[in-house]
């Protein structure tokens, strides 16, 4: 099968965009972060899918972390005082980001989460976004927004909530636990669990079965299926949108990003 890169030179060189064979693979590429999640990650996956969607011989996509350690660790928190602090800035990261999500959410093509290592907190959404998600066994996972008092935008609970339901997706948000890859798959996060070992072929078996079936009546399904997770006229968006907000804006988001950088448990106050 041959690989050829494409999009070089014209996003950013932390997320390599390949075509092998009849999928797409988008690798986010920062390993010495934890393939930790930046803005100009967020910023390029629109015209990353974009790009993928106009090849007609692509008919998956998968995406993945490099090295052994990763998927994606959540976001790029050294970024957070530039970009995540101040109404302006974090309204402008929120946009970027939600856009990102909601393309690769609302996408055409059948979408595989390839999860080796950490897969948490922003990782874990963009691995909810996908339409499958295969993990190695010595994954972790984990949305630990309550333990950085950030918040947690109302699309990423949605996404939550409609992989696992209402009652796993307390528990998981709630505790801000970490889980083991067979504890993942036990609260329904995950569709298939594999030795390390075999993870590539597990991935590529998905691949061969889902690239062979017809393209229209998968994106016919899967539109059906997206359109029943949407959210109701009746939530109130803009009331969520707030409370988000008002989670940047307090004084424990400030000390969680403090605790965060001095390697210590943060001293929470509710305000």
């Amino acid at each position: 099968m041959s690989t050829q890169r494409i999009l070089q030179g014209r996003i950013t060189e932390n997320l390599i965009v390949e075509k092998r064979g009849a999928a797409g693979w988008i690798t986010f590429n920062d390993p010495g972060r934890h393939n930790a999640v930046s803005y100009d990650m967020w910023d390029a996956i629109p015209q990353t899918l974009q790009a993928l969607k106009e090849d007609p011989e692509i008919r998956v996509v998968v995406l993945t972390g490099a090295g052994e350690r990763a998927f994606v660790s959540g976001a790029n928190i050294s970024q957070f005082d530039k970009l995540r602090s101040g109404e302006e800035a974090v309204q402008a990261y929120e946009k970027v980001a939600e856009t990102a999500q909601l393309a690769l959410y609302d996408y055409d093509k059948p979408t595989i989460a390839r999860i080796k290592g950490y897969c948490i907190g922003g990782g874990l959404n963009i691995a909810l976004c996908c339409d499958l998600r295969i993990a190695s066994d010595d994954s972790t996972f984990a949305i630990p927004a309550g333990k950085l008092g950030l918040g947690y935008r109302m699309t990423a609970i949605r996404n939550l909530v409609t992989v696992v339901g209402p009652a796993r997706a307390l528990e998981i948000f709630l505790t801000a636990a970490r889980y083991t890859a067979d504890e993942a798959q036990a609260r329904g996060l995950l569709h298939h669990v594999t030795p390390a070992s075999e993870l590539d072929q597990s991935v590529q078996d998905y691949v061969s079965q889902i690239s062979v079936n017809a393209p229209l009546t998968l994106f016919a399904g899967k539109k059906m299926i997206r359109q029943m997770q949407q959210l109701g006229a009746e939530v109130d968006t803009q009331a969520m949108k707030q409370l988000v907000m008002a989670c940047f804006e307090s004084n424990d988001y400030r000390e969680g990003r403090k605790a965060f950088a001095e390697k210590r448990k943060p001293d929470f106050t509710g305000t």
